[in-house]
Formats: C-alpha cells, structure tokens, sequence
C-alpha cells in the first residue's frame, strides 16, 4: 500500500462499523486546509479494494454506502 492508501485504511478501520462521509475522510487523511476533490477518496477507496479485497466488485470489508459514504467492516 501506498502511504496514502495506509492513512484511508487505517482512518476508516478506527471508524469500523459506522459510515463516515467522503468529506470526513478528506478532513482525517489530507486535513482541513487542504482542498482535495471529494471523488479522490473514491478513487482511492478503489484502489484500496483492488488490493485488499477477494473481489473488489463486491466488497465485503471497504462498503460504500449509497448517498452516505463508506464503512469499513472486519
């Protein structure tokens, strides 16, 4: 993983079992004086899942949330 990549992870496995919206991924990994494109973390929960998961298009631990963001699930 890429140190980036490591911080989303890591971010959302303190988070495990709630939803937390794009927006506070964005504040916890890059911080709030940073201005980053809400669709970076999409892409990087992606990559994320390619790499993690048995099979990325059904996820079983890095869960999108529809509307909400993402949940990350053990």
């Amino acid at each position: 993983l890429t140190s980036l990549e490591f911080a989303i992870l890591r971010f959302l496995v303190r988070n495990k079992g709630r939803v937390v919206h794009r927006d506070e991924v964005l504040d916890g990994v890059w911080g709030k004086d940073v201005f980053v494109d809400a669709r970076t973390v999409d892409k990087h929960i992606s990559l994320l899942r390619r790499k993690l998961e048995d099979d990325p298009q059904n996820p079983r631990h890095l869960l999108g949330v529809r509307g909400a963001g993402y949940k990350f699930v053990e």
